[in-house]
């Protein structure tokens, strides 16, 4: 089976990500243009994060949750069990 592309292999999460950005951008009643300026960015790179069209970087995400006045929570979760390895916790 052929390697999938970075951006195909993790499309879905960027999409989720800004999904998310976008919604918590409306409950605000922020227009792009004002996350864009209470983030230090531009309206189009907020566009194209709200879009999925690209990996954002963690600083923009912390950024943009600073500005929603959200909580930025990352998560480690093992996939798959170690071979010959003690049990796997659920988390990292």
């Amino acid at each position: 089976m052929p390697r999938r592309r970075h951006h195909d292999e993790f499309g879905d999460v960027y999409r989720a990500f800004g999904e998310r950005i976008a919604q918590e951008r409306g409950r605000r009643s922020l227009s792009q243009r004002e996350l864009a300026e209470l983030t230090g960015t531009t309206q189009s790179a907020v566009a194209r994060l709200e879009g999925g069209s690209q990996a954002p970087r963690l600083d923009t995400l912390l950024r943009v949750a600073n500005a929603l006045d959200c909580r930025l929570e990352l998560e480690l979760r093992p996939r798959t069990a170690i071979r010959g390895g003690s049990p796997v916790d659920e988390h990292c």
